[in-house]
């Protein structure tokens, strides 16, 4: 079982820098909150955990230098909390597209990024999933994986991602279940917690 579970995750691997970076595009709304602030009349502003400014309906996209989009950032509304210097996004959708065409889409119900997105948290139906990529020169065919929890916990700096949630991991038709893990994708090395199940269906692409 050990075997499985480490072959499995050395896929998830793969992915999951795409991810990441998928994630650290949440960041760039500090570009919004550089913006010049209308003046406001001098009275006291109410203290406590109040948002700042709102955004509806937004999307925030990522170039590189020949103009190719490197990822995007999409929600239903955004919250800026002066007093955290934090951003709360609900129902969230995050894509990312490397220079090989790998594809990476990460949605949750909210989403909780720190001043400058290294740390990005997903609550409620967090999926992160990288399409099936076809097989190349010296490259095999990669199924479509996917990535399934109430809670992950993404550290974009150091590529870590945990969660205290059961998780699911799912690649082609197999499927891996875990109460908990702590990644760390520069060592990597992957601690699964709790209950550790593992499915492998016979014939399945790998």
């Amino acid at each position: 079982m050990n075997r499985v579970v480490r072959q499995g995750w050395d896929q998830f691997s793969l992915y999951l820098p795409v991810v990441l970076m998928g994630l650290l595009a949440l960041g760039t709304w500090w570009l919004v909150r550089n913006a010049p602030a209308p003046l406001l009349p001098s009275i006291e502003r109410p203290q406590g955990h109040q948002p700042d400014y709102f955004m509806k309906g937004f999307s925030v996209k990522s170039f590189d230098a020949t103009g190719r989009l490197q990822s995007e950032v999409q929600g239903k509304v955004g919250r800026h909390y002066p007093d955290t210097d934090t951003m709360e996004v609900d129902q969230v959708r995050m894509r990312s597209v490397t220079p090989e065409g790998r594809v990476t889409v990460a949605t949750a119900d909210r989403a909780l990024s720190n001043a400058d997105g290294s740390e990005v948290q997903l609550f409620g139906n967090a999926i992160v999933t990288r399409e099936p990529l076809p097989a190349r020169a010296g490259v095999p065919a990669q199924p479509r994986l996917e990535f399934r929890s109430d809670f992950l916990h993404a550290y974009t700096n150091t590529e870590r991602v945990r969660s205290d949630k059961p998780v699911t991991l799912t690649r082609g038709s197999d499927r891996f279940t875990a109460d908990g893990m702590d990644y760390d994708n520069l060592d990597q090395v992957v601690q699964l917690r709790g209950r550790v199940r593992g499915v492998l269906q016979p014939g399945a692409a790998k």
